[in-house]
């Protein structure tokens, strides 16, 4: 009886994975199913499973691969993943490994744009508080764009006719392309930093939205919301719409929209500026004939015909005040003397002098102190006796 043979973990896998890759209708197969259990790996791999009521095959999608994702998968996302069906011998699990995974129903592009629109708009990218005002009359405006093509043609054609005292700078760059999105970002950069503008337009010609993508690239919208320079996104005809329209400060319909906006028409100015001349010189006209009629009122004046009676006048007018400063005066110093009179009358009868002049006498101390009481002094106390045309001095002989 012979022996079966026997066969090792590794072996069998192996030979399972051989006869799978050699199935040709795994070897590129399209998968309809439910993303789950979705993970982006820091190596840059991602593994997901995709799964439908009946069952669950696991995948694995390589960072060169992922790279390529314009969306970002989320579990519950139902996808269509496109690869082939291998074994991965460790550990004896079949699985997918998809080169790419597209949205069912919906295209990828159209995906990775709302979701970065949603994104950047939590993040509040598009908040208007953030948004600048263009300045009213640019002296520098810096065009990023391709440097060929019917847009810029038209831009600087139409920024020369509104308003030629603007000076145009092209920066070139590409619009499309893998390229596209980096040279946009570096010359956003560059004009910041040199100052080279004091207004910025970007943009480009319509095409589908493939050929907008570079102006839906998140770099790119970053760079325009970090300008310090006001921005004006005008990328494809009216119906298009990129995510730098909603980061920029204004967004125009199309690129000759946005030099339209950008400038004022110097016609149009050219034409205020003659109203306003027109209304400067009716004004000046209206105030000069006032002057003129007030010259005229002025020069009829007694005054100016006749300078020196304005002087006279005043002299008159001078000679009058000092006539009645002088009666005043008079008056009042009459009023002084009376009343000066009255106050030494009323002083002289207060006079003790009065008193002494009938017969009365006023004695004294030594000291000075006047005599009020025969308590007052004593027996041989000197005194001085005041009378009406002198003193008397004298002695107390007795008390009583």
């Amino acid at each position: 009886m012979n022996q079966a043979p026997v066969y090792s973990v590794s072996q069998v896998n192996q030979h399972i994975k051989e006869l799978l890759e050699r199935d040709r209708p795994l070897a590129a197969l399209y998968v309809r199913g439910e993303l789950s259990n979705y993970k982006a790996h820091s190596s840059g791999h991602h593994y997901f499973s995709l799964k439908d009521p009946g069952g669950v095959i696991r995948c694995v999608m390589y960072r060169r691969e992922a790279m390529s994702l314009r969306f970002r998968p989320q579990n519950g996302m139902k996808v269509v993943a496109f690869g082939r069906v291998s074994l991965f011998p460790r550990d004896g699990q079949y699985q997918l490994y998809c080169s790419s995974v597209i949205p069912e129903g919906v295209g990828d592009l159209h995906l990775a744009f709302e979701q970065l629109k949603e994104k950047l708009y939590r993040e509040g990218l598009f908040d208007p508080a953030h948004k600048r005002p263009l300045p009213r009359y640019p002296s520098r405006i810096a065009l990023i764009t391709s440097p060929e093509g019917d847009a810029v043609r038209d831009m600087i054609r139409i920024l020369g006719a509104r308003w030629p005292l603007a000076e145009v700078l092209v920066l070139p760059v590409r619009v499309q392309g893998a390229e596209a999105a980096g040279e946009i970002c570096a010359a956003l950069a560059w004009a910041n930093r040199h100052q080279a503008a004091d207004l910025i337009i970007t943009g480009r010609g319509g095409g589908s939205m493939e050929d907008l993508w570079a102006f839906n690239e998140e770099p790119v919208a970053r760079a325009i919301y970090a300008s310090a320079i006001p921005v004006i996104s005008a990328v494809g005809h009216e119906p298009d719409v990129t995510i730098a329209d909603f980061v920029a400060d204004v967004r125009a319909s199309t690129p000759s929209n946005a030099a339209e906006r950008a400038v004022p028409d110097q016609n149009e100015i050219l034409a205020r500026l003659s109203y306003m001349e027109s209304r400067l010189e009716q004004a000046m006209s209206r105030k000069l004939e006032r002057a003129g009629k007030q010259l005229e009122q002025i020069s009829r004046c007694r005054m100016l015909q006749d300078p020196m009676s304005y002087v006279e006048d005043r002299q008159q007018q001078l000679d009058y005040y000092c006539q009645r400063l002088a009666q005043g005066l008079s008056a009042a110093a009459g009023r002084e003397r009376e009343r000066f009179a009255r106050l030494a009358a009323s002083l002289d009868a207060l006079s003790p002098l009065k008193v002494l002049g009938r017969g009365y006498a006023i004695a004294r101390q030594v000291d000075g102190g006047i005599v009020r009481s025969v308590k007052d002094v004593g027996p041989g106390d000197e005194l001085s006796l005041r009378v009406t045309d002198g003193e008397i001095s004298c002695r107390v002989q007795t008390q009583g």
